[in-house]
């Protein structure tokens, strides 16, 4: 499906613990019909580290201190921040940005010119596919705060998923200028990749990795997107062994486990494929966990199970897509079930709201081409190669348009 580049929040280095639910708000103090938002227990698969323990105590001290002092802003954002990288680790955005959320708003009513609080709205805002939005109140950190690095971090996520390629190079030049670190390095291997510079593109992510801390998730969330890196280059070894560098740095790390269950499909290995995948899904709800099961079955034969699948991932998707922007996700959904007219409606709102996107314009080829409409798919495929991508994927799919369209 499709890949968003969303390194989101600041790196919070946490070590863990045992699960319970820490509510944010005294049930007392909190306004009438407000929701109360605290920690979730993590499956258990990511329960038991030491990491979590060192977040369950951090947000037990930070809520006592909100609860004593309501006017208590840094305690607020720092547990907004603590949310927005638990998303990440739990793959629960849904929750845990609406639990942000909220802290950040309390801050805002406070202090609507706060630098923390907006930067916390922005990246949010971009977990949401509020692009626009994120843009416009990125752009105006930017004037008040030319020399902040997460600034431009911002400004390049936004752009880039707008499809202003050039604005975010220029960002990206400006934030590694400033701070050359884990953050600004994985933005650079993302727009070399985009741009279609592979080996530029592993070189700079693999210099995010040496910046940032084994086993923090940011870090190992970056050496995963080296192997993946190393996979649209046909190198699998290499991939391989970042996977598994991954899982060792961070026991049952889901996109590590899935990142190893490609590896085993390429050889034709089905059945450690198929285990791992599962592993990764019975970890944190990612469909595209789900997805690679149901190619796993498809390639076994299992076509009812594959159905099934694609069925239950819609269905997760209808559910997504009522917190945040998910046309393109509903666009792949469908094309999952075989409904192409549901599939080519989202992916045209998405292309729609932002055309000069790569992902955007190569999702309305790919629908098209299971319309067997090659004509309309030839200009979308044109201009999702446009930045000279490589990603082989596309690459297939643009040879296969451009040959029925000769005939």
């Amino acid at each position: 499906m499709k890949k968003r580049f969303l390194l989101g929040g600041l790196s919070f280095l946490f070590l863990a613990g045992t699960a319970f639910i820490v509510l944010t708000k005294n049930e007392s103090k909190k306004k009438p019909g407000t929701k109360s938002y605290g920690l979730l227990p993590r499956p258990t698969a990511l329960n038991h580290t030491q990491e979590w323990q060192i977040v369950n105590a951090k947000v037990t001290t930070l809520t006592k201190k909100t609860e004593i002092n309501s006017n208590d802003i840094k305690s607020m954002l720092a547990i907004a921040g603590i949310y927005m990288q638990e998303a990440r680790v739990t793959g629960n955005y849904a929750y845990y940005n609406e639990a942000a959320m909220q802290q950040i708003s309390s801050v805002l009513e406070k202090d609507p010119e706060n630098f923390e609080a907006l930067s916390f709205k922005t990246t949010i805002l971009l977990s949401m596919h509020k692009f626009e939005e994120a843009l416009v109140i990125a752009e105006q950190l930017k004037q008040k705060f030319p020399y902040n690095a997460y600034v431009y971090g911002m400004l390049i996520d936004a752009n880039v998923e707008l499809g202003k390629y050039e604005a975010a190079v220029e960002a990206a030049d400006k934030m590694i200028s400033i701070r050359p670190d884990i953050r600004s390095y994985s933005r650079i291997a993302y727009l070399r990749e985009i741009h279609g510079d592979m080996p530029g593109a592993i070189e700079a992510m693999k210099l995010a990795v040496t910046a940032g801390a084994p086993g923090d998730e940011n870090t190992e969330w970056c050496r995963i997107q080296t192997g993946k890196l190393y996979e649209q280059w046909s190198k699998m070894k290499e991939a391989e062994m970042q996977y598994a560098i991954a899982l060792n740095n961070r026991e049952n790390y889901p996109y590590a486990l899935a990142g190893l269950a490609r590896i085993a499909t390429t050889k034709k290995d089905y059945t450690k494929a198929l285990s791992l995948f599962q592993q990764a899904d019975s970890i944190i709800p990612d469909h595209t966990f789900k997805e690679g099961i149901a190619e796993i079955y498809k390639l076994t034969g299992e076509k009812e199970k594959a159905s099934a699948l694609a069925s239950e991932i819609l269905t997760h998707m209808k559910k997504l897509s009522k917190t945040g922007n998910e046309d393109h996700e509903m666009a792949h959904a469908y094309v999952g079930v075989k409904d192409y007219d549901k599939a080519l409606e989202y992916a045209l709102k998405e292309y729609n709201r932002r055309p000069a996107n790569i992902e955007a314009n190569g999702t309305v080829a790919k629908v098209y081409v299971e319309m067997q409409d090659y004509k309309n798919a030839l200009p979308f495929i044109e201009r999702a190669l446009s930045t000279n991508n490589k990603n082989p994927e596309l690459l297939s799919l643009a040879a296969l348009i451009k040959e029925r369209v000769r005939k």
